[in-house]
């Protein structure tokens, strides 16, 4: 339905977290959760090389995408289209629809993952310094991410309001399986780095 190269020029200039890399990465780990889970494999493929090729363009990337992605695989077999857009609208975190098919779950999960572990630490870090955010900052209690405190969020305050909440929302038991590991590793670093910045470390 669509090529890696195809694919790829959707997301010149996009950031370090959002990047062909992050697709990629998302790839590798959507194809093993199909195979594990018994999902599509052409469709998971397909959604997961575009599901943010519309990041940066649109306030609702996800449904900006579905939209995009349907005009890009014109001409596909409209049922197999309307897979690859639903997944691509389902795959948010903080909002847009529910993941109503394997195929969407696993999309959902596979962007999910990337988020957290070693990886995930990086690119939250790597989203902060291309937003000039601090290193690192404490989290008052009941912050909630605003446009109102758009100059207060950190990397830290990413880590508290969403991802270490990740290994509880995914959908499929292959991705629950591996987000242990990462889970474990992302909780270590920030109670590391929070020791570290006040001296008892």
């Amino acid at each position: 339905m669509i090529t890696i190269q195809e694919a790829r020029q959707h997301y010149e200039g996009a950031d370090a977290a959002h990047d062909f890399d992050h697709v990629l990465r998302v790839l590798a780990l959507a194809e093993r959760l199909a195979r594990s889970e018994g999902a599509d494999l052409e469709i998971v493929r397909v959604a997961a090389l575009l599901h943010d090729v519309a990041r940066g363009h649109a306030a609702d990337h996800a449904q900006a995408g579905a939209e995009l992605a349907r005009r890009l695989l014109a001409g596909q077999p409209a049922e197999r289209v309307e897979a690859v857009a639903h997944a691509i609208a389902a795959h948010r975190f903080r909002t847009g629809p529910a993941p109503q098919t394997l195929e969407a779950q696993v999309l959902h999960d596979a962007d999910k993952l990337d988020a957290i572990g070693a990886v995930g630490v990086a690119r939250a870090f790597a989203r902060g310094g291309h937003e000039g955010q601090r290193l690192w900052a404490e989290v008052q209690p009941g912050y909630q991410e605003s446009a109102a405190t758009a100059g207060e969020h950190t990397p830290i305050h990413e880590y508290h309001i969403k991802l270490v909440k990740i290994r509880e929302r995914l959908l499929t038991e292959s991705a629950r399986r591996i987000a242990e590991g990462r889970h474990e590793f992302m909780v270590a670093f920030f109670e590391q780095l929070e020791q570290e910045v006040l001296g008892l470390a």
